[in-house]
């Protein structure tokens, strides 16, 4: 079992920038892959970026690219969803998960593990 807690969501305004701290904890060993989701009102998640820690592979939305980024701190057993330059579509719940894999085609099935979830509201 794995338990992972997302925190420091928040209200920015746009053009501001955030970071999301996944802790996670338990069986943590069994951690390959950890990835960011969002959703938002009225609409289906969304896959924001994952990283495998075993191969260093990572995936980046199309909508997210050049903007967020994904880092570990394998002392805190953390990873940080880093956003720039926030838009207001970028207000949704953000999810942290766990996976073996990552890449755009683990997207649909991605999420052994999910924490449940941290507000992230970007105001125009």
């Amino acid at each position: 079992q794995v338990q992972l807690v997302e925190s420091e969501g928040g209200v920015v305004q746009a053009g501001g920038s955030l970071r999301l701290p996944c802790a996670a904890s338990g069986s943590i060993f069994s951690i390959t892959s950890m990835g960011w989701f969002r959703q938002a009102p009225g609409k289906q998640r969304e896959g924001v970026s994952c990283f495998n820690g075993r191969n260093g592979s990572s995936y980046y939305a199309d909508s997210v690219k050049g903007r967020f980024s994904i880092s570990t701190d394998n002392v805190k057993n953390t990873v940080y969803l880093i956003m720039h330059s926030l838009k207001p579509e970028d207000t949704a719940v953000y999810y942290c998960a766990t996976d073996s894999e990552c890449g755009p085609w683990r997207v649909p099935t991605f999420g052994d593990y999910w924490g449940s979830g941290t507000q992230v509201t970007v105001s125009s």
